[in-house]
């Protein structure tokens, strides 16, 4: 049985790295086109971590956790809850790296803080978000 637990625990964390990668390449691509519409790094990455959280919460209801037994809208204020609360971690790494690393590439420091953040999500909406009970 112990097994059969891991199994499914290992299936869902590779679905969940994989749309994490699809949302980084979201927020990663939005963030460099803002800015090569003039956007600043710090202004263009408040919208493209927004968009990144949307697309991760629909492909995550569908093929990681499930949707909640609750409603769709309960849910969806338990998951803004845990992504703000990630994101608002994930911008202040990113805003720090770029302050203490001027020279640091924007998109590095957007893939360093959503590496570093990626457990804290991945328990956060697996634990509360997508609760089924």
């Amino acid at each position: 049985m112990a097994e059969i637990v891991r199994q499914l625990f290992a299936a869902r964390f590779l679905r969940f790295v994989m749309i994490g990668g699809l949302s980084f390449l979201v927020d990663a691509g939005l963030l460099v086109l803002m800015m090569k519409l003039g956007a600043g790094p710090f202004a263009a990455r408040v919208v493209s971590i927004a968009v990144a959280m949307l697309v991760a919460w629909r492909l995550n209801r569908a093929l990681t956790f499930g949707s909640s037994h609750d409603g769709q809208l309960r849910e969806a204020g338990r998951y803004a809850l845990v992504a703000g609360s990630v994101a608002a971690l994930n911008y202040a790494l990113y805003a720090g790296l770029l302050l203490a690393v001027p020279a640091c590439p924007p998109v590095l420091a957007t893939a360093m803080s959503t590496l570093l953040c990626t457990g804290a999500s991945f328990l956060g909406y697996g634990k509360f978000a997508f609760r089924t009970g």
